[in-house]
Order: C-alpha cells, then structure tokens, then sequence
C-alpha cells in the first residue's frame, strides 16, 4: 500500500495536503464561530475570477488568486464595518459578483478546460514544487499569525463588542482573520478544489464541536479530523483513481456522522 509514496507528485500532495488539512480547519474554527462560515464559499467564487485571469493573461494563476481574494476580502470587511451593510449580505454580494465575472472571463476563453477543472475540484496529479513552496510558506505564515494572536481573534470571535470596549483593535483583528482566510481559501485549490474548500474549512470544526469540551480542544479535534480526511481522501482517490476534492470532503462528513453519534452516547 505503501507504493504510492514512490511518486513524486504523491508526495507532494500529501505535503501540500497536510499543511491545507491544517489551516483549513483552523481558520474554520475562528469563521464557525462568528457564523461567517459564508466567507469561505464567497472567496472561494472570487479566487475562480483571479483563476480565469491568470489563465488568460499566462500569468501563475495561484499568484493572481491570491491578490484577488485578498483584496475582496479586505473590501468586504469594509462594506460591513464602515458602510452598514450586513455581512450576510457583503458576502452574498461578492459570491455572485465573482462568479458572474468568472463565467465572463471564462467565456472569453471558449469555455472550460483541463486546467480550469483543476482548480474548481482540486488534482493531486497537479500540485508542482512551486505549488509545494507557495503553499508551504503561506500555510506556516497563517499557523504563526493564529498562534501570536490566538487571544485577540479568540476574544473578537466571541463578542466583537465587549472586545471594542476592552480597547482591542477589533478592525485591524476582523481584516487579519479575513485576509488569513482569503490565504486559505487561495492555497486549498490544487488539494480541495475551489467549490469545496468551504466544507474543508466547516465541517471538521462542526464535528469538533460534538466531542470538544472547550474551544481550544475543538481547535485540535477540528485539526486532526481536516489532517485525517486529507490523508485518508489522497489514498482512497489514488487507488480508486477518483476526485481528489469530493473524497476527502466525502471522509469529513463521514467523521461528522461518527462524531455526531458519539456525541449522544
């Protein structure tokens, strides 16, 4: 069983897989939280213009994702901080904004191709040594950022309000976790596929929450339940020669099920 490690592009996406099941989750915890779960859906829409983009103009598509999302992402955190419009809202709005501009883009381009579906339902097959240093670089720059101010988004997640009160700059905080979720949502494309990462990001950390006793535990088990169905999704896919994507989504809702029933014995 332990053949497919003889391959290189295996190898590099169980790297690459292992550093998504991480962060994913993580930042999940913290969106879950706030019941902005939205967001991930949302940017995930928004990367697929800055995919079309770069597919268009032969520039590195992960790099233009990656300054699209993330420039959505801080505006979106303005729309609904300084203009009063809802979240809900903010993020339904830029959810079909991207999409349309997508299907525009991609229209331009004569419709789908090999490349494009890549991106949309992740390839293992795909994920390249500069996919391995981009996501690896990103991944651990999101786990430092979470760990340095673990407190702040934690207090910020929690009550937004007492923790303007307290004097923490909420903004800057609200605008950190967004952009680290943008980051996210950009690197989990060659791995998850941008129309799954959403679950990726929510449905561990709703099966931590069946058998964690506290937000930190729900962390680790929201952690270990992405890391587990990233791992067990790449050797089921492999051998199965099946969507890389929708196997390890198919494996976390399985963990949410086991998770659940636990819960009530």
């Amino acid at each position: 069983m332990l053949e497919i490690f003889q391959y290189s592009f295996m190898i590099r996406a169980f790297i690459a897989g292992a550093v998504i099941g991480i962060i994913a989750p993580l930042i999940g915890s913290f969106l879950v939280t706030r019941r902005y779960a939205l967001m991930a859906d949302s940017l995930s829409h928004i990367a697929l213009s800055g995919i079309a983009i770069g597919l268009l103009t032969g520039i590195y598509p992960i790099y233009v994702a990656l300054l699209v999302t993330i420039a959505s992402a801080i505006v979106i955190e303005y729309l609904r901080t300084k203009r009063k419009i809802s979240g809900e809202i903010a993020l339904a709005m830029f959810l079909y904004g991207g999409l349309a501009l997508a299907i525009v883009l991609i229209s331009f381009a004569r419709g789908f191709n090999v490349d494009l579906f890549s991106y949309l339902f992740g390839s293992i097959t795909t994920v390249r040594m500069t996919d391995l240093w981009v996501i690896g670089t990103l991944g651990l720059s999101v786990i430092i950022a979470v760990y340095f101010l673990y407190e702040e988004l934690l207090y910020v997640s929690f009550s937004e309000e007492a923790a303007k009160v307290s004097g923490i700059p909420t903004g800057a905080l609200n605008t950190i976790l967004v952009v680290l979720t943008a980051i996210t949502v950009s690197l989990s494309m060659r791995i998850v596929g941008l129309l799954l990462i959403g679950a990726l990001m929510v449905i561990p950390v709703v099966s931590a929450m069946q058998v964690g006793k506290s937000f930190v535990q729900t962390i680790f088990y929201a952690v270990f339940f992405g890391l587990t169905s990233v791992v067990f999704g790449l050797f089921v896919s492999y051998y199965f020669n099946l969507a890389a994507g929708g196997t390890i989504v198919m494996f976390s809702l399985l963990i949410f099920t086991l998770a659940s029933f636990l819960n009530r014995k």
